[in-house]
């Protein structure tokens, strides 16, 4: 029976039990695909990554949801940078990751008490179709007045629909509708309900350092709320930065604290409108297990 080590790490955050638990499994790159999603469900988690060597980068990280694996996901970066910072793996400066969305390079600037800041650059964003506002409005039970531009899918790595809401009254309000949720899928081109969907922001953070705050509402077999989300913060900042609806394209992007998981990044896009060329997201991570499992 191979035993494999891993760190359970809380991303974009500085406080345990905060931000976007993630665990992180070293040199397990190769376990087949059935076994990495039923360690996810073991874990109750979002997402985990499975760790292996690279012959284009420092690292090759796979990602796994409880349903299927992904090419990227953005809180899985970060906290797999800090795991391999944590175990002396990675030092200050520059790492790569081979992902299936391509080679995503992660900065690592140390800061006091030995925790670090993590920043990575997600690829540039891919705009796709504009969905129609009743049918998004319809997955978190809202009302499309509620919605105050066109919903985008857009990807930095994996795709979700942009939905810009008026305030935080209408973020509250969001129930998901797997039903609705299976049909905007179908709509969108997808056959699976755990693809594109909204990813729900408004224009006011959670707190006064924040420019947007967020929500990401999933369907089982994955938990109900994704505390966190990465990926989706960098699909956003580049709707947005796209759209003309935020005037820097350097903000705070805030999420989880209705679900008592407060978390935040930096957020930096790359470039002009009409040529962007990335996204930088960046934040702290803490590790707040280790051990063993043996699958």
């Amino acid at each position: 029976m191979t035993a494999y080590e891993f760190d359970w790490v809380d991303a974009f955050t500085d406080r345990p039990f905060g931000g976007n638990g993630c665990a992180v499994f070293h040199d397990a790159a190769g376990l087949d695909g059935d076994t990495c999603m039923a360690i996810v469900r073991e874990t109750s988690l979002v997402e985990c990554t499975f760790l292996g060597p690279s012959d284009v980068a420092d690292v090759k990280v796979r990602y796994f949801l409880a349903s299927r694996e992904i090419p990227f996901a953005g809180h899985p970066t970060i906290a797999t940078v800090a795991a391999l910072f944590g175990r002396g793996l990675a030092g200050e400066g520059r790492i790569t990751l081979e992902t299936g969305a391509g080679i995503v390079p992660v900065e690592i600037a140390a800061g006091a008490g030995g925790g670090a800041t993590f920043t990575m650059t997600q690829v540039a964003p891919s705009f796709g179709a504009i969905a129609p506002r009743a049918l998004v409005a319809a997955v978190g039970g809202v009302d499309p007045e509620d919605i105050v531009a066109d919903p985008q899918l857009v990807s930095t790595g994996l795709p979700f629909v942009v939905t810009v809401l008026r305030d935080h009254d209408a973020l509250g309000r969001l129930r998901l509708d797997p039903g609705a949720l299976r049909e905007l899928a179908r709509h969108m081109g997808f056959s699976g309900i755990d693809m594109a969907e909204p990813y729900w922001i408004t224009l006011r953070g959670a707190t006064d350092a924040g420019r947007t705050f967020g929500r990401l509402l999933l369907a089982p077999p994955s938990v109900p709320e994704d505390p966190f989300t990465g990926s989706a913060t960098g699909a956003a900042a580049s709707y947005l930065w796209q759209h003309g609806l935020i005037e820097s394209p350097r903000y705070i992007a805030e999420q989880g604290h209705w679900m008592g998981r407060p978390g935040q990044a930096t957020v930096e896009v790359l470039g002009a409108p009409g040529a962007i060329s990335g996204v930088r997201i960046g934040g702290l991570a803490r590790v707040l297990m280790q051990g063993t499992i043996r699958p």
